[in-house]
């Protein structure tokens, strides 16, 4: 796990301050066992399959980076087999620059969060656009409402997982709802029954 990642990533300069680091010894065995790909395993695909945004780094044709955040319902980044997923391209403002440059540069690279638990899952492959309905149609999420122009493919070549460290964790809506209903709905009860002592004591 993660040593085609890192075997694809490093360079010969990252490699030199490794060594000056003293850090080049364990790194050089990982990418001894390197293949040409990470495997995805079910612990990989569970996490992409709960996840509702990512962000996806692109290179432009002047090779400036870029980063693009993707959201949308949960799992709408999709398995669809082998080592390589996929999502939905939407509508949006009609910009194109992730499209433009994955068409002349097809490396990309996935932030995957899970701000709550405080994980991070990285992922780089080879993206591919794809018009054909039956794709699109495939990854759109079932009653969604956004207009998909594209289906875009991801072909997987090398993930890592990272240390917790300085991950702040962050919460949605729902999940903050889940944790405050009880709560809510006990201040109710509470409210009706000093509401109904008044009544009695008048």
């Amino acid at each position: 796990m993660a040593e085609a990642y890192l075997h694809t990533l490093f360079g010969p300069r990252a490699r030199a301050l490794q060594e000056a680091a003293g850090s080049r010894a364990s790194y050089a065995r990982m990418e001894a066992r390197a293949g040409p790909v990470d495997q995805l395993t079910m612990r990989e695909l569970a996490f992409i399959a709960t996840r509702d945004s990512f962000y996806m780094a692109s290179t432009s044709e002047d090779g400036w980076p870029y980063v693009q955040h993707r959201g949308g319902p949960i799992g709408f980044l999709r398995h669809v087999e082998g080592n390589r997923i996929g999502f939905a391209d939407y509508r949006g403002n009609q910009q194109y620059l992730s499209t433009a440059h994955v068409a002349a540069d097809d490396r990309v690279a996935l932030f995957l969060m899970d701000y709550p638990n405080r994980r991070r899952l990285k992922i780089i492959g080879h993206a591919r656009l794809s018009e054909d309905p039956a794709v699109i149609t495939a990854l759109m999420p079932a009653r969604y409402a956004a207009e998909p122009e594209r289906g875009i493919l991801i072909d997987v070549v090398g993930f890592d997982w990272n240390c917790p460290q300085h991950i702040t964790p962050r919460f949605t809506e729902a999940e903050v709802r889940g944790v405050s209903q009880p709560l809510v709905d006990e201040i109710a009860v509470l409210r009706a029954r000093i509401a109904q002592l008044e009544r009695t004591a008048s």
